[in-house]
């Protein structure tokens, strides 16, 4: 039933705000929409790749957006261009999203909790203007809250298909 999706941790944003509350409010909008999809399953339901020709997984996506938090507002907005990668490794081709055999699901859930508050800090520090490097090109916190919603929306579109195939769960 529809009221059974309504969870307090995501409420949609108003439909007047500021720019940089309405950017805010649909980041974090789109972040617990993420975490919902996760929520429910064990282990297996949440690493299981359902799509025999799609490495995605419900834990890999977790670990993907962890790692993007982490490019977007560290290495990018931050400056911090040697921040470690948490999982991911440039010699292997979406290696933060398999294997994930011995993935353990509390640690990198902590992980990408970790790195959205990091995101979060980093983020109150600079107005909308303030740039970032990205690829030796200027881009500014605006920028990155757009494509931060968007990265999170596309990955929310992916973690529908892949809990419906999982378990039958539809919503959020």
């Amino acid at each position: 039933m529809v009221e059974d999706l309504v969870d307090p941790r995501r409420t949609e944003p108003p439909y007047v705000l500021s720019e940089r509350e309405m950017l805010e409010a649909w980041l974090e909008y789109h972040r617990i929409t993420l975490l919902l999809k996760c929520e429910g399953l064990d282990d297996a339901g949440r690493k299981a790749r359902p799509i025999p020709t799609s490495k995605l997984s419900l834990h890999g996506l977790i670990r993907h957006c962890a790692e993007v938090e982490r490019n977007w507002f560290r290495r990018t907005l931050l400056k911090e261009p040697k921040a470690p990668f948490i999982w991911f490794d440039v010699k292997v081709e979406d290696s933060e999203l398999v294997p994930l055999d011995d993935a353990d699901w509390d640690a990198d859930l902590a992980a990408w909790h970790a790195e959205c508050d990091a995101s979060r800090a980093a983020a109150a520090r600079f107005d909308l203007d303030h740039t970032g490097v990205r690829r030796g090109e200027d881009v500014s916190l605006r920028w990155i809250y757009n494509h931060m919603i968007e990265e999170y929306a596309r990955h929310n579109g992916h973690a529908d298909i892949i809990r419906e195939l999982v378990d039958g769960q539809v919503g959020w």
